[in-house]
């Protein structure tokens, strides 16, 4: 309890230097912060220790109200990431809007041009541990992100998503009130 006294404090601290922090949202001791300037924070967001946020080439960052973000992740943006109202991130996860080119041969991945694809978390998702969310990722409402997954393309609202390359294995179906598995094709 004492250590979210601290991150309050700690919160308000930061709050000027971010292009909005919202109240009352808490902040644990971030490892690295570059461009939060572009980062916009909505109300109620927990963001525990060892954050790594960065922003870059006029890229922006979207946390929604009443966002939890565990220990230990890492966003990365040089475009529009925006993570949903009421969402859950589990430690160790990354999420990022950016690909590193690397087809010129012999020049460093580092050094070559990156692209930038829209990624979107819906409300109420929950990310897994461990999960890699990658550019051009769109996460409909309450998704279900399983631990260790790597994550690209579009997902519809309400499913469970798992695996590397990550796939539905499971959809709510509002008729029947049921989380239904999906049929493997062959």
């Amino acid at each position: 309890m004492i250590e979210k006294i601290f991150w309050g404090l700690r919160a308000l601290l930061y709050a000027p230097f971010f292009g909005k922090f919202g109240m009352p949202s808490y902040l644990g001791k971030p490892v690295f912060l570059k461009g939060i300037r572009n980062v916009f924070i909505g109300n109620k967001v927990r963001i525990l220790p060892n954050l790594r946020m960065e922003t870059q080439d006029g890229g922006t960052i979207h946390i929604q109200d009443d966002v939890i973000i565990s220990q230990n992740v890492h966003l990365t943006s040089a475009g529009n990431l925006i993570i949903g109202k009421s969402s859950l991130i589990l430690a160790n996860v990354f999420i990022t809007n950016i690909d590193h080119g690397y087809s010129e041969i012999g020049v460093h991945v580092v050094k070559q041009k990156i692209t930038v694809k829209e990624t979107r978390i819906g409300e109420n998702c929950f990310i897994g541990m461990g999960a890699a969310i990658m550019a051009g990722t769109i996460l409909g409402k309450q998704c279900v992100v399983g631990a260790n997954s790597v994550v690209r393309g579009n997902f519809p609202d309400y499913c469970v998503i798992v695996g590397s390359p990550a796939k539905i294995v499971k959809k709510y179906n509002p008729e029947t009130h049921v989380w239904e598995k999906i049929k493997e094709r062959n």
